[in-house]
Order: C-alpha cells, then structure tokens, then sequence
C-alpha cells in the first residue's frame, strides 16, 4: 500500500537522524499501565497497557485430564484471540499466524522460566488443575508481545486457587493464590534502517526488517529468545540486547 509505503520512507528517515515520531530514545517504552482483578469472574486477569496498546489478559483454573506422557503434571495453556476493532487488519474467525505466534511466545516465556510447577497442580489418578490463560488484543498500536506478556504475568499474579472438595472445584471458596517461583517479561527490539528500537509503535513496525524478543525472569536471567523476519543479529549486538532486556525485563515486572 501507499500509505505503508510513505509510513515506511517517513520512520526511516526519522531513524537516520536518530529520532522517533513521539520524541522517545530509541530504547524507551512509552507510559505503561498495569490494571489487575480487571474481569471479576475470572480466577486472575489485568488489563495492560502500554502506549494506546491495550491486551487484556484472563485465567481460568479447570480439572483437566493429564497428558500421557506427563501423569503427574498440571497443564497450562495460552491461547491468544485478536479482536476485530482493534485494528483494521483483524477479522473475526479463527486466529491467524500473528494471533498463534503471541500465544507462543507468551507461553514459551513464562513456560521456560519455569513460574508455574506444574507438578504441584497434580490432583488424583487421571485429573489434574488446568491454568488457562486467555489473550485478548482490544487495541493493537504497536508491540503486542510485550503488553500481552506484562498482561498475562500480571494474570498469573492475580490468580485465586478454587478449593477442591469431593471432587469437584469450589468457586465460591479459594485456598490462596497461584503459586508462582519467577516473574517473567518479554522485551521487543524491532530493527529499523539497522538501528534496533525498544517498544515500537504501530507505523515504526511497518518500516521493521524484523523483530527480537528477549524474556528475562527474575534473577536477571533470559530464559527465552523468538527471532521473526529476514534480520541477522551479530554477536556483540545480541549481547547488547541482553542487557537491555535484563535492565528493562525488572522494570517491566516491577509492574506487577
């Protein structure tokens, strides 16, 4: 498209002079804003918001049957639906390879940092406590990953256990919250005119090349890395990310 075309020359541009659109350093967020117990019927959820992006993360706890090959083990499970009003290119259906490739790299996150013991939500013979954790993009401006990760750990944090008696899962009744032993948060780089920018906006990800996702946990640790698009990463630039990432992964978790 033309538009796209003349949003790409214009970020380019603005990148060779070392500037953004809205004024930032090339490795600010824009304000952040955490909300949880947002949905009162749900286990845990908040809202995040960083910019105008808006994701609104749910948890539901259900009996499940384990997996096969792990009897002992809870399941946990993100699912990601991207919704029509929130930008012109979403259409209501199933979701996509944008809307699966979120669920992944929020769920490979939290997953390899290992915030959730799985073993611990082991019930009976042939039933286990399920984590369901559901995404909903309600305004996509820019950086959904990393609103959606805030968003979903910050779920996680919010999340009231249901008793189980006889069973069955008490709602009414609750024994404490979901344990977790790490908070995780995902970092995006978009690379623009071979400069890497932290937190892009809507027009700067339509110039992007590519995208480096970075989530570290507590203890400065990175515990999960999604490369997207054609972008070559050198070594000394990765390791320059990391750190950005560890220094910007604490002070997103502060958050929640």
């Amino acid at each position: 498209m033309i538009l796209d075309e003349v949003k790409e020359a214009f970020v380019k541009d603005l990148m060779k002079q070392g500037k953004r659109s809205d004024e930032r350093g090339l490795l600010d967020y824009r304000d952040i804003r955490v909300t949880k117990g947002f949905l009162p019927n749900a286990e845990g959820s908040a809202l995040c918001q960083i910019g105008d992006t808006k994701v609104l993360a749910g948890v539901k706890i259900a009996l499940a049957t384990p997996y096969p090959d792990r009897p002992d083990e809870g399941a946990f499970v993100v699912n990601s639906e991207f919704c029509p009003v929130a930008h012109p290119e979403f259409r209501a259906g199933p979701p996509d390879e944008r809307s699966i490739e979120l669920a992944r790299v929020v769920d490979r996150g939290i997953r390899s940092a290992e915030c959730i013991d799985l073993k611990g939500l082991f019930l009976e013979e042939e039933k286990v406590l399920g984590v369901f954790l559901d995404l909903y993009t309600l305004d996509h401006c820019g950086n959904l990953i990393d609103a959606a990760a805030l968003a979903g750990m910050a779920a996680l944090t919010d999340c009231k256990m249901p008793k189980y008696e006889d069973g069955a899962l008490v709602r009414t009744e609750y024994k404490g919250n979901l344990e977790l032993a790490r908070k995780v948060a995902a970092c995006s780089f978009e690379k623009i005119g071979g400069q890497f920018v932290l937190d892009a906006t809507g027009e700067e990800e339509t110039a992007s090349e590519g995208r480096l996702t970075l989530s570290t946990c507590d203890g400065d640790l990175v515990c999960s890395a999604q490369k997207s698009g054609r972008i070559g990463v050198k070594k000394d630039e990765l390791l320059n990310l990391v750190d950005i990432a560890v220094e910007k992964g604490a002070m997103l978790r502060s958050k929640v």
